[in-house]
């Protein structure tokens, strides 16, 4: 859901204010003893960096309808290959590494479509999946 074009520019304003603001933030503290490494900062503070940043990326959910506030769809897709991996170990050849992935990338897609993961698979092996597509 997004704003109507004359509210777009005030509400970018005053975010970026708030994320420039950053005064409310603890300091962040010296050096001690000549030690190497990064200065130890709070997660408000780095979350306060990265959200400057990276503003653009981070709300960009906020312009553009179609992309989703959260990744959680990506990860649910890898969620069983994951899975998968866990149980067995690894995948013997490259080749069945492939043909799980080709396999379980078109029962994703027919299930977004609405599909039955049963009724995909005898679409599949009856050539009806591939008809549409030219191959």
């Amino acid at each position: 859901m997004t704003a109507p074009r004359g509210n777009q520019a005030p509400t970018a304003r005053a975010r970026r204010r708030t994320i420039r603001g950053g005064s409310e933030l603890p300091p962040i503290p010296p050096r001690q003893n000549d030690k190497r490494g990064r200065i130890a900062k709070s997660d408000a503070h780095n979350l306060w960096e990265r959200l400057q940043q990276h503003e653009v990326a981070v709300l960009l959910f906020a312009k553009l309808p179609h992309v989703a506030f959260t990744n959680n769809r990506a990860e649910r897709d890898l969620r069983m290959s994951k899975v998968k991996q866990k149980v067995s170990g690894c995948f013997r050849t490259r080749k069945y590494a492939e043909a799980y992935c080709r396999i379980s990338s078109d029962l994703q897609t027919m299930a977004n479509q609405g599909y039955n993961p049963l009724v995909a698979i005898q679409m599949a092996l009856s050539g009806q999946i591939y008809a549409g597509r030219g191959e």
